[in-house]
């Protein structure tokens, strides 16, 4: 005898007035078996989002104690070393929190730790959309998003780092004035609106507070739900793989496994958060004391995201400043600080429609790419990174110089020569890593894999015996595309030159197109591995596609 569970009779009640109006019932049984692909590669957005609902909580928590004023006072805290100190409001009311507030240092760490895997984990899931080819059509708007979400959070963790008016904080506001005042024209009026008078003034903390916790987090929460929506909508990619199609998507539904799976992964990350926190001292602002422009120190860093504008600043020369027009434009502050990082993300904006402009392809994309069937998308990649680890350890130049006993100047020099040359060699090396990859696919799916076994001929030649490859693998192999289908065409098939190849850009779109799908080894006419060929090499009998049929079938 079968008995059916139902749910308590509150339950049901509630269920049926809420469904009696709005109609959920059918659209919500829908959507919570919606399917999402299982790859560890997917968590890393799930670690960005967490690590964002982490910081909401905790930086309520801090915003009941901190006091975000200039206002100068003298200490007469518990906090013994700095008692009889001047110091802001701000910085008082921050060593209140850490200790006069019963856990306060430990939420303030979280916050802090939070801050920094949030951004970790936002740049990792960028890569890993980058490098898979998940930004392609339809998802180039969700990509914006992405790149948008990114450049905020940035921003948002310049101003949090600021707010608690330590030495460090004090010495990057005031890299943040330089970099204003390097603005030509409106320079000076950017710095006094937004510092309240001359640095560093009485307003710039409230100011950076309200940008702190009330515009940016707006708007990176509008930002984040715009972009679960259109995940939701448009579904999630997937790997290559058995069944895997840009129609049919393979993984675990919403419910129930896939939000036990999702919940409990929220308390695994919010534990590796407050285990750091506990542990791992982040940002001891007491130990550094409270900023004066007169101050200053060597040795510190901001927070690892902002490094490779310290790195930017530190190495780019002075030796193009010029004045026009008696106005002063200082170079070696506007290009660091803002044009590197404005050609950064307008690069990672662009690419999206970039890639589609040189290949043509237009066609919607479900399945991802493995970055070596893009060897020209993953070369960049890597020249970016390249490019963006040298700026960032060319921030530390002063600690790498000390502790290898090396000259400052070298150091200096060897990072502006590095920043050029290191991606145009990253970009190389990646490329021909991915072709020889490439080679190696079309070698495993033609012949299979070396099993490891040694066959001797009749001859007493010495060979390896290959066995036939998974299906699964052999569908991951057969998921490179056609060269020929992304290639731009120059002539329609009357032989008459396409619109689209006339003129300066027609002409340059096809010398671009061409390089970026020149070296890409095709696939085309090559047949999986079936299991019959023992062998191959110098003495493999050829086969007709008649015979190779009838053994496979044998």
């Amino acid at each position: 005898m079968s008995r059916t569970t139902q749910a308590p009779k509150a339950l049901r009640n509630a269920g049926n007035y809420i469904d009696d109006r709005f109609h959920l019932a059918k659209t919500g049984k829908k959507q919570l078996g919606k399917v999402f692909p299982n790859h560890w590669s997917f968590m890393l957005g799930e670690i960005a989002l967490y690590s964002f609902i982490i910081l909401l909580v905790t930086g309520v928590f801090l915003t009941l104690w901190f006091k975000p004023s200039m206002a100068e006072i003298v200490y007469d805290g518990s906090y013994e070393r700095l008692q009889g100190v001047p110091m802001s409001e701000a910085y008082a009311s921050t060593l209140y929190i850490n200790f006069d507030v019963r856990g306060g240092m430990l939420i303030r760490q979280i916050h802090h730790w939070a801050a920094l895997i949030f951004v970790a984990a936002m740049l990792v899931h960028m890569l890993r959309v980058f490098f898979t080819g998940a930004f392609r059509k339809p998802r180039e708007i969700n990509w914006l998003i992405g790149v948008a979400l990114f450049a905020l959070a940035m921003v948002e963790g310049l101003f949090g780092y600021s707010l608690p008016d330590d030495l460090p904080s004090g010495m990057g506001v005031r890299i943040l004035q330089g970099v204003l005042m390097a603005l030509p024209i409106i320079g000076t009026y950017a710095s006094m609106f937004l510092f309240g008078g001359e640095f560093p003034g009485e307003d710039i903390i409230p100011r950076l507070y309200m940008l702190h916790i009330l515009l940016i987090p707006g708007i990176l929460l509008a930002l984040i739900g715009a972009h679960m929506l259109i995940l939701w909508h448009q579904k999630h990619t997937q790997y290559p793989g058995k069944g895997h199609t840009e129609k049919r998507v393979v993984g675990t539904p919403m419910l129930p496994a896939f939000a036990v799976k999702a919940g409990g992964f929220f308390f695994f990350v919010f534990a590796v958060t407050a285990g750091l926190s506990a542990f791992v001292q982040v940002n001891p602002i007491h130990l550094f004391g409270p900023f004066t422009p007169t101050s200053i120190t060597s040795g510190l860093q901001p927070d690892w995201y902002m490094g490779f504008m310290e790195g930017a600043l530190r190495i780019f020369p002075n030796w193009f400043d010029v004045d026009v027009a008696g106005y002063s434009l200082a170079t070696a502050v506007l290009v660091p600080g803002l044009v590197i990082p404005g050609l950064i993300f307008g690069a990672l904006a662009l690419w999206p429609f970039i890639e589609q402009w040189l290949s043509g392809d237009k066609r919607h994309h479900n399945v991802a790419d493995r970055p070596r069937n893009a060897p020209v998308r993953t070369g960049m990649g890597v020249a970016g990174i390249t490019f963006y680890g040298l700026l960032w350890m060319a921030g530390a130049n002063d600690v790498l110089s000390e502790t290898f006993s090396v000259s400052l100047y070298a150091t200096t020099w060897f990072f502006r020569i590095a920043v050029i040359v290191g991606p145009i060699i990253g970009f190389i090396v990646t490329k021909r890593i991915c072709l020889g990859l490439q080679l190696r696919d079309r070698e495993q799916l033609e012949h299979g894999y070396e099993s490891g076994t040694i066959q001797q001929l009749p001859s007493g030649e010495f060979i390896e015996v290959h066995k036939e490859s998974s299906e699964d693998t052999v569908h991951v192999l057969e998921s490179k595309e056609p060269v020929s289908r992304i290639e731009v065409q120059a002539f329609d098939e009357n032989g008459v030159e396409a619109p689209s190849s006339r003129g300066l850009m027609g002409r340059l779109r096809l010398r671009l197109a061409d390089w970026y799908t020149r070296d890409n080894v095709s696939f085309e006419g090559v047949r999986p591995h079936s299991g019959h060929h023992l062998h191959h090499g110098a003495h493999e009998e050829e086969h007709s596609p008649e015979q190779d049929r009838e053994e496979a079938t044998t």
